[in-house]
C-alpha cells in the first residue's frame, strides 16, 4: 500500500467505527476540535470532571490531554485520567500547550510524563523542545518562535526517552519515533490565523490512535491528513473564518483521491 491508501484506509476505519475520543483539552478550542474529530467521523467527549474520568475512559477508543487551560479543575484530571488509560491500554495523545511559557506549563507535562507513557506527543517546535530540555528553546505564550526544523533533534530524543511517536507541528510537519522521521508538507499559511488548529491536529492524533494502534503511524496520518483538509479548505476560503467553515467539510469530504493529489512527504 502506498502511504495515501494508508492514511485513507485509516479514515474509513475512523469513520466506519465512530471512536470515543475523551478530550481534556482548554476552553478556547473545545468547539473547534470537537467539530473536527465529528466532521473525520470520530465521537467526541470533552470533560475534565475527575468524578467520570475512569467511566469514560473506559468507553473511550483514545484520549487526549491538553494543557491549555491550567485552571486547578483542569490539571486535577489529568492524572486520573492517564492512569485510567494506562490500566485500561487506552492510547494517550499529550499536547504540552504553552511549555516554555510559564513554570506551570513547563512542569506539569514534565512531571505527567514522569508517571505515565504517551502513545503520541505534538507541540510545537518550542514546545517540544522545552520538553526535551533544550535550553536553547523558547515560547510567546502559546505560539513557537523556533522553526520546526530547529526542533528535530528534541523530538527524536523525546520520542526514544518516552517510547512514543512526536509530531513537531509547524509551516512543515515533523513526525518521529526516534528511528523514522518524515516532514509533511503542505496545509495553508492561513492556518496559524485560526486560533486551536495545533489543538485540532492533537485531537485528529487521537482519532488516528483510536484505529491504528502503531504511533508513528497514526501520527504521520493525522499529520497528513491535517495538511490535505488544509490545503482543501484553503482552495475555497477567502479568509481564516471561512478557512476553518471549509476545513471541516474537507474532513468531512476527503476521499481517497484527495489524500493522493494533495499528499506531500520528504523522508
Amino acid at each position: 500500500m502506498t502511504d495515501a491508501d494508508k492514511v485513507f484506509s485509516d479514515i474509513e476505519a475512523i469513520r466506519s467505527k465512530n471512536p470515543v475520543v475523551l478530550s481534556i483539552t482548554n476552553y478556547v478550542v473545545t468547539n473547534t476540535t470537537a467539530n473536527a474529530l465529528l466532521a473525520l467521523g470520530a465521537s467526541p467527549i470533552m470533560s475534565h470532571a475527575v468524578e467520570e474520568m475512569a467511566e469514560l475512559v473506559a468507553i473511550s477508543g483514545a484520549v487526549v490531554i491538553n494543557l491549555g487551560t491550567v485552571a486547578p479543575e483542569y490539571l486535577a484530571a489529568m492524572d486520573p485520567a492517564w492512569t485510567a488509560a494506562g490500566q485500561a491500554g487506552v492510547p494517550v495523545v499529550l499536547d504540552p500547550v504553552g511549555a516554555g511559557a510559564s513554570m506551570l506549563r513547563t512542569v506539569t507535562p514534565l512531571a505527567l510524563l514522569e508517571s505515565h507513557r504517551p502513545f503520541i506527543i505534538r507541540g510545537n517546535a518550542s514546545e517540544i523542545m522545552t520538553l526535551a530540555g533544550d535550553a536553547g528553546s523558547a515560547a510567546r505564550g502559546v505560539d513557537s518562535t523556533a522553526q520546526t526544523d530547529a526542533a528535530g533533534k528534541s523530538a527524536r530524543a523525546l520520542a526514544m526517552k518516552h517510547g512514543c511517536a512526536v509530531v513537531v507541528s509547524g509551516a512543515t510537519d515533523y513526525v518521529t519515533e526516534g528511528g523514522a522521521r518524515v516532514r509533511v508538507l503542505g496545509g495553508s499559511a492561513l492556518m496559524p490565523r485560526v486560533t486551536g488548529l495545533g489543538c485540532t491536529a492533537t485531537a485528529l492524533c487521537a482519532a488516528f490512535a483510536a484505529v491504528n494502534k502503531n504511533p508513528y503511524e497514526a501520527a504521520l496520518h493525522a499529520s497528513i491528513t491535517m495538511k490535505v483538509a488544509g490545503e482543501m479548505a484553503e482552495q475555497r476560503a477567502s479568509g481564516p473564518g471561512t478557512l476553518q467553515l471549509h476545513l471541516y467539510d474537507a474532513l468531512y469530504n476527503m476521499t481517497a483521491q484527495d489524500v493522493v493529489d494533495h499528499i506531500k512527504l520528504v523522508r
